[in-house]
């Protein structure tokens, strides 16, 4: 690996983002290690897709191949999806049930928490051969992972000695997953789709409402979010995570037509045969209808008025990023509420009626700071300075320099005498 470049903020409240850091090849190397097997938590599932001892799915944290199961004392178990004899993939499925992992090349066998159970001709053949005697096979298991199951989401960290999980995630970020998994959830489909752009773009997207009723035309037409509405973001006292939340029908119809009139956004251009199928369904003690939790650095909970969805964030390399959605709901849900949340679930992901243009937005991106790479992004909506927890205002880019900031911290780039 070539040496990282010297990366440089040229403000100290990272108000300015040069672009090297989406483009360059060295960064990105580093990323993996100081930040995705660094000191913090990462998403892995939801604890509902393993409902049963032995069920199994297949991840990545960043590019780091992963299996998370269901052991046979209960407990939710991660580890790296990688044989220890010789770096094969072990587990090549998707998902499935087993009674143990075994790799396919040379048969080598883990039990569901990750240790090793056997290795064939381990004594050789005919008392030729083998393995040393002094072999140790709980020391050549699969690499686990420390993990915790909060409210059913399961994180998990490289970290030998890591924060604690409900100090990481801040307060507000607590509370909000505690309200969102407040019930048993279900599990009712996934999605994937690539964006041809770095996995950094898409944690700014998400946590920009700058952009919103901007560029999607859907949600300022009908209602769903507007910058006249009651919302703002949230983040923890690090600012690494953001939550951007709105209050549907807390504004004026009328003045919203005129300030979007005003800033040339098209409205009413766009129609609906069943508008019924947008009907918000009160679920929840506030009055909140839409939350986008973003988790650093690899995960955002989607609630769009009955929407849920995870969205993990797989990087591929620096110019493309998996997102892969699992979308849910309680299990109480009666059969006409799941199918009411699937139909809202057009709204968001590859192709949908709101989400379907922050995947352009990315990518468009990425294309246009390829060759300036010494240039920078001018990020000072909302103000710059000291970078608040609490954001009043649905205009604003201070999310993202709360994003910036831990990035910087991470990697080694913070200015001298950054402020936070």
């Amino acid at each position: 690996m070539r040496n990282e470049p010297a990366i440089v903020f040229p403000k100290r409240d990272f108000s300015r983002v040069p672009y090297a850091v989406y483009h360059d090849e060295a960064v990105y190397a580093a990323e993996h290690e100081k930040i995705f097997k660094g000191p913090t938590w990462l998403y892995v599932g939801l604890a509902a897709e393993v409902p049963n001892a032995g069920d199994f799915r297949t991840t990545r944290l960043g590019e780091t191949p992963v299996v998370f199961n269901r052991g046979s004392d209960g407990k939710v178990h991660a580890f790296v999806n990688r044989c220890a004899h010789r770096g094969a993939i072990v587990r090549r499925e998707p998902y499935g049930n087993a009674k143990d992992h075994t790799c396919i090349y040379h048969r080598w066998a883990y039990d569901l928490e990750g240790n090793l159970l056997g290795v064939p001709f381990q004594r050789g053949v005919n008392g030729k051969g083998g393995l040393a005697p002094d072999f140790d096979k709980a020391a050549h298991g699969l690499r686990k992972l420390r993990v915790e199951d909060y409210h059913g989401v399961v994180f998990a960290t490289f970290a030998a000695d890591p924060e604690p999980l409900v100090d990481y995630l801040g307060p507000h970020h607590a509370r909000h997953l505690a309200r969102l998994f407040a019930k048993p959830v279900k599990v009712i489909g996934y999605q994937r789709q690539v964006l041809y752009g770095n996995w950094k773009l898409y944690n700014e997207n998400v946590r920009d409402q700058y952009h919103g009723s901007l560029l999607h035309e859907f949600i300022t037409t009908f209602g769903i979010s507007r910058v006249t509405q009651n919302g703002g973001a949230w983040m923890d006292p690090r600012h690494r995570h953001s939550i951007s939340w709105s209050e549907e029908g807390s504004d004026s119809t009328a003045e919203a037509n005129k300030l979007y009139a005003e800033a040339k956004v098209k409205q009413g251009v766009v129609r609906l045969h069943e508008e019924e199928f947008l009907d918000y369904r009160r679920e929840y003690p506030d009055k909140v209808s839409i939350t986008i939790c973003s988790v650093f650095p690899n995960v955002t909970f989607q609630q769009i008025r009955n929407a849920l969805a995870t969205r993990q964030i797989r990087p591929k390399r620096p110019g493309e990023t998996e997102l892969y959605w699992t979308l849910f709901g309680y299990q109480d849900d009666t059969p006409d509420m799941t199918r009411h949340r699937l139909l809202q679930s057009n709204l968001a992901g590859p192709a949908g009626l709101i989400s379907m243009e922050d995947g352009e937005a990315v990518e468009i991106t990425y294309r246009g700071t390829v060759r300036d790479r010494d240039a920078h992004s001018v990020v000072e909506m909302g103000g710059g300075g000291a970078i608040p927890t609490d954001v009043t205002i649905k205009v604003s880019d201070i999310p993202l320099r709360g994003f910036w900031s831990y990035w910087a911290e991470l990697m080694g780039y913070a200015p001298e005498g950054a402020v936070r």
